[in-house]
């Protein structure tokens, strides 16, 4: 554990320089890219030695072969052999959105292209709170009591680490096929599974282990109707899977997966967006009704913040059954009335958030005065549907990995979920934790930024212990606190839309390719409190003779003042930002930081 630290300064955020890559760089101007461009790449493509063009120009004509995938083929075939006699299939994916929009391709592909009626098809979603991640052995029973019973059951989004539970379902003579992205146990692929495609296999050829479950999915599929092709079953001109695009981009946005280096992810995500915006959907025109037409055309963010946390919301709190509904609707008031309740979650989301997150944050403070890596908060009242989100606000408040824990359905067990930052891979954290304490951690699966884990009560403190010493061996002396990492300043002449347009060239944004933000220091000419609960922050900045308005979310706990007044210089973090209001477009920026100088105030 760290030495204690002095706590006041340790968590005031920092304004400090991206580091870029001074190659990147380079190679970026080389090939016609702008100045402002070329430093927007460097500061998120560090090391990196790859062609630029699949990433700055992004196409699915870089999308390697399905073919790739360790266990593709085998996993197509058995697919295409409960298509053409006639199987019942179970359809089993994860509550999530990655999971939701897995389930959306695999099951319309499966009905709408290879002509299996509903009948024949299952859904089998687990309950968060009731059932738990993944193949959950209330899921196996489920599976198990239906009548007819499915004699296949393919996965998307989980089962890399359920051997127990599909030996059951094996055991019952159903074959699993599973189709997932999380780093696979120690042991490997689950043995009972028929087949296990997942491109973090060590095994496994497929160039980029980042993708999300809806597109390994997406992959199986495609490969599967190339399959019954060859076999003759369905005609050369069946349509391809390029539709459902528009689900794999949402799922890959919200799952958090790299937009930095994989030209994959970000080719689903430009393509899947083209998509979205031609609302040919039910459930994009009646997610942008409730937005309002300022809200299109949709971008990487509308997913990540607005329709994302919507889908979310219903599986923490209840069954996902109405993610899957609105996803699936045919006509907009069935997806309307879908929305609906989704929504009306997601209220009730935010106002558990906002209680538990100040407990967290109360908990959490003993750990930060003594200078702990990572902050390991156990709710004994908290909802455990929104760990994970109560998680990231720790990370944002706090500049280090955070775990959350509740109690578990089942008796004797803790459930959490954890996010990290960007030095701390969390799932080879949790690997070494379980390697000092196995008895501590009987279950528990992600990927580098985020993990969940399950968790005996009467082991919490050991379980602690390892995970601490874990994320110290890991993180070594790397200088924790929040950190607010800029591209650097802009001319004031740079304080346009048509700014905006470069930098949106380089799109989409996301984890491990932040949305450019950039850093100077700016007169507040006005401020005054908006929002419903006086959090958020209007002001009119200026910089020379340029006048900008700026709104800065969540600046203020309700009640607070702010720290500056009119007429101070402030030293600021902003994104440009497009504000649409009534067919018009003005340029405002969002303020991510923003501190008084000591040389500005009042003057």
């Amino acid at each position: 554990m760290n030495a204690p630290v002095d706590l006041h300064e340790s968590l005031k955020p920092r304004i400090l320089p991206r580091p870029r890559d001074a190659a990147v760089e380079q190679r970026a101007l080389a090939e016609g890219l702008t100045p402002l461009q070329a430093r927007i790449l460097a500061g998120r493509l560090g090391g990196y030695t790859g062609e630029l063009a699949p990433l700055v120009a992004p196409s699915l004509r870089y999308l390697a072969h399905p073919e790739r995938l360790q266990d593709g083929r085998r996993a197509a075939e058995r697919i295409a052999r409960a298509v053409t006699e006639g199987e019942h299939i179970g359809i089993l994916t994860d509550y999530d959105v990655d999971g939701i929009t897995s389930h959306v391709v695999i099951r319309r592909t499966l009905n709408e292209l290879f002509g299996i009626p509903e009948n024949r098809l299952h859904s089998l979603i687990g309950h968060r709170i009731h059932d738990g991640y993944g193949i959950s052995l209330p899921l196996v029973e489920r599976t198990l009591s239906l009548s007819p019973r499915p004699s296949l059951v393919i996965t998307a989004d989980c089962g890399s680490s359920d051997e127990p539970r599909i030996a059951r379902l094996r055991e019952a003579g159903i074959d699993v096929v599973v189709s997932d992205h999380h780093a696979l146990p120690t042991e490997g692929p689950p043995a009972s599974a028929f087949a296990t495609v997942n491109p973090t296999r060590d095994d496994c050829t497929y160039p980029d282990p980042t993708i999300a479950g809806c597109m390994v999915a997406w992959l199986v599929m495609s490969l599967t109707r190339s399959v019954l092709i060859e076999w003759g079953v369905l005609e050369p001109a069946t349509p391809k899977l390029s539709p459902w695009l528009s689900y794999v981009a949402l799922g890959t946005v919200a799952d958090c997966v790299s937009l930095g280096g994989s030209a994959a992810n970000r080719a689903v995500v430009a393509h899947g967006l083209t998509l979205i915006n031609r609302m040919e959907a039910a459930c994009w025109r009646t997610m942008a009704q409730r937005l309002g037409d300022d809200s299109v055309p949709f971008d990487a963010e509308t997913l990540a913040f607005q329709m994302g946390p919507r889908i979310n919301a219903r599986s923490r709190l209840d069954d996902p059954y109405a993610a899957l509904h609105f996803m699936l609707a045919a006509d907009d008031a069935t997806a309307a009335r879908h929305l609906e309740t989704l929504d009306q979650d997601n209220q009730s989301r935010k106002a558990i958030e906002a209680e538990m997150t100040e407990r967290a944050r109360g908990l959490a403070m003993a750990e930060l005065e003594a200078g702990a890596p990572l902050l390991v908060v156990l709710l004994e009242e908290g909802h455990p549907g929104v760990q994970g989100i109560v998680a990231s606000r720790l990370v944002q408040a706090f500049g280090r990995p955070a775990l959350v824990l509740t109690p578990a359905a089942q008796p004797g067990m803790l459930t959490g979920s954890g996010r990290s930052i960007e030095a701390l891979h969390l799932r080879d954290a949790l690997q070494r934790a379980y390697e000092l304490a196995p008895a501590s951690l009987p279950r528990f699966g992600g990927h580098r930024g985020a993990a969940g884990v399950g968790v005996p009560r009467e082991a919490f403190d050991d379980f602690r212990q390892a995970l601490l010493q874990a994320v110290s061996e890991q993180l070594g002396e790397t200088e924790l606190g929040p950190r607010v990492f800029t591209d650097g300043e802009l001319e004031a002449d740079q304080l346009a839309l048509e700014t905006l347009d470069e930098l949106e060239a380089l799109g989409p944004f996301g984890r491990e390719f932040d949305a450019p933000l950039f850093e100077g220091v700016l007169r507040a000419e006005s401020l005054r409190t908006v929002g419903a609960d006086g959090s958020h922050l209007m002001l009119e900045l200026s910089s020379g003779a340029t006048s900008i308005r700026a709104i800065w979310f969540r600046a203020l706990t309700p009640g607070e003042m702010p720290a500056f007044d009119a007429g101070d210089l402030l030293r600021c973090a902003y994104k440009l930002n497009r504000n649409r209001w009534r067919g018009r477009e003005s340029l405002q920026l969002i303020i991510e930081h923003a501190e008084p100088t000591e040389a500005g105030r009042g003057k």
